[in-house]
């Protein structure tokens, strides 16, 4: 047989089994496709909005300690003062409210006038695992893939802050897996449904 012939038999046998591979599902366009998803999104330090002006116990650690934390970060002012209670004399209260830095930081939320959330990076994708079904034809996909925290500020780096908030430790500390249905349009692929480890959003608002 000469080197022709091999030439041509296989490449007969590549257009009769994988078309070589001309259209073979590309994890690429799916991760390009996820990372547009998360650009528009924010990883924030609570898991909704929250309200300012805020006020809190002085005796009441689980509502001082992240409010403390963000004012040592310098995104919060704080005010001590004294709060009076009907019949049963005062309590001292903590008030506070967005730095001059804290309101360039500060993510407002639109719909809710006063609320917004402090927010500290975006998701990136550094893998896709796997993906349903292995046809090349499908116009629908169920990807596993892995991301990451990026672009985390300074502010969000101190140990004072990653013991007040541990979701910030716990999402920028590592790569973290998801799952997301990934349809094709007319305009690419599009992102329907996300999953992340444990089932929440993880502090992801738009």
């Amino acid at each position: 047989m000469t080197k022709n012939t091999i030439c041509l038999a296989g490449l007969a046998f590549c257009l009769a089994t994988a078309g070589c591979h001309k259209n073979a599902v590309d994890p690429g366009a799916f991760k390009s496709a996820l990372n547009g998803y998360y650009s528009a999104q924010h990883v924030c330090v609570w898991s909704a909005p929250v309200k300012f002006p805020a006020q809190a116990d002085t005796n009441n650690d689980e509502q001082t300690k992240g409010f403390d934390a963000l004012t040592d970060a310098g995104l919060l002012v704080r005010t001590p003062h004294e709060k009076k209670r009907f019949l049963v004399g005062s309590k001292q209260v903590n008030d506070y409210d967005l730095s001059d830095k804290g309101r360039s930081t500060w993510t407002a939320d639109s719909s809710q006038p006063g609320y917004g959330n402090f927010c500290f990076g975006h998701r990136e994708v550094t893998s896709i695992d796997s993906f349903t079904p292995p046809d090349a034809d499908a116009t629908q996909y169920t990807v596993n893939y892995h991301d990451t925290v990026t672009d985390v500020p300074d502010w969000a780096n101190s140990a004072e802050m990653r013991t007040a908030f541990p979701r910030i430790g716990a999402l920028s500390s590592g790569q973290q897996a998801a799952t997301a249905t990934l349809v094709k349009s007319s305009s690419g692929w599009q992102v329907t449904n996300v999953t992340p480890a444990g089932g929440s959003n993880n502090g992801l608002v738009q």
